[in-house]
């Protein structure tokens, strides 16, 4: 089995080459730029091809993912600015929807199965119930809409998908709030964090490996998944990177989504339900704290 990967040079494309390459898998990784940051003579660290390609451009799409000669699709690239999104609508519509159909429809035309990664945003954020797969979609901004319509569009055009709904990403080849905070604790000595939108976190690392384990399967539909452990807010998670860090010398204040201001509105309740990886026989991802003391060590190993 062949595997193409979008959005190689974001956190979670990154990783989930380098864990195809780990296993020994074959991948082909595909991103906007010409070449590939990473590559070293015409090949990615990992060892695999990488092939440029705009996800935006249908043309552009069927020729790449036809040239490839793969057998399955995973999609993680994505337009993932939630407050940019606002000022640019079209623009990223134009990703998260238009581009994500485009590969639909090849994955159509192949027959063959395409993993796709949304969001918690598709939802309203109201309550304190962990959201279900099937829940409605009901959007508060642009972000979640356009990551809505492209789930409507990978439902309509591929019978062998996966749908994997995530939160609060990190991983190391990238832009996170974990690297947003230890850096402002290098020159702050008291920041404001939202204490009222609550959720769990994604290590891209470890997600990598559930979508490797998953993609190899036939056990297609919609998933929630974030590591595992009890749901926090983003001051909690302040609190614990900090903790993690060794950083004693910032002091966090909470603050509600409405005093903190932002352009795009986001929900309040990010609670995922992750039930239906252990009740489809996948193995869940490790406790979030296990996962942040993994990535604080990474972190501090590439200082």
């Amino acid at each position: 089995m062949k595997y193409f990967v979008t959005g190689v040079a974001g956190q979670l494309g990154h990783d989930v080459m380098n864990e195809l390459a780990k296993r020994g898998m074959e991948g082909v990784g595909s991103d906007l730029a010409e070449n590939y940051s990473g590559m070293q003579d015409g090949t990615p660290v990992c060892g695999m091809p990488y092939l440029p390609m705009d996800i935006t451009n249908p043309e552009n799409v069927r020729s790449t993912i036809l040239a490839s000669g793969c057998d399955a699709v995973i999609h993680c690239a994505a337009w993932t600015a939630v407050d940019k999104a606002e000022e640019m609508p079209e623009a990223c519509r134009r990703v998260n929807a238009y581009g994500t159909e485009n590969i639909a429809k090849v994955c159509e035309e192949l027959d063959i199965p395409m993993m796709y990664f949304s969001t918690d945003y598709v939802f309203n954020g109201n309550g304190t119930r962990p959201w279900q797969p099937d829940d409605e979609y009901e959007p508060l901004d642009v972000y979640g809409q356009t990551k809505a319509e492209g789930e409507v569009a990978v439902r309509e055009h591929v019978k062998k998908f996966f749908i994997l709904r995530i939160a609060w990403v990190f991983g190391t080849n990238g832009k996170n709030f974990i690297k947003t905070m230890l850096n402002l604790a290098k020159t702050h000595d008291t920041l404001r964090v939202i204490n009222d939108q609550i959720g769990t976190p994604t290590y891209t690392y470890d997600l990598a490996r559930l979508v490797v384990d998953m993609i190899q399967t036939d056990k297609y539909g919609i998933y929630h998944v974030t590591n595992e452990g009890d749901y926090i807010s983003w001051y909690d998670f302040t609190l614990a990177i900090f903790e993690t860090a060794g950083i004693t010398h910032v002091t966090v204040n909470p603050v509600t989504s409405v005093e903190y201001g932002a352009a795009a509105k986001r929900p309040y309740n990010s609670r995922l339900d992750r039930s239906k990886i252990r009740e489809m026989g996948f193995e869940p991802l490790p406790d979030w704290r296990d996962a942040l003391s993994r990535y604080v060590r990474i972190l501090k190993g590439m200082e």
